[in-house]
This record gives C-alpha cells, sequence and structure tokens, in this order.
C-alpha cells in the first residue's frame, strides 16, 4: 500500500480539525461580544 494515502488522510484531518475548532472559537468570540454588548447597554 502506498504511503501517500495516509499522507492525504493525515492532512485532510488535520485541515478539517482546524477549520472545525476556528468556526468553534468564532461562534464563541461572537456570543461572548454579544453578551458583553448587553453588559454594557444596561442600565
Amino acid at each position: 500500500m502506498n504511503q501517500w494515502a495516509f499522507v492525504t488522510a493525515a492532512y485532510a484531518v488535520t485541515f478539517i480539525g482546524t477549520a472545525l475548532v476556528s468556526i468553534h472559537s468564532w461562534r464563541a468570540m461572537r456570543s461572548a461580544e454579544r453578551q458583553a454588548d448587553a453588559l454594557s447597554t444596561r442600565d
């Protein structure tokens, strides 16, 4: 079996994992910004 299949799979897993973590972090940041804005606009 050719090792390039494993190399390609490793790159794919790394890319997908990085994308998922980035999306999750971005959504958490947006949520935190909304909460901070809600606190700053409170009376």
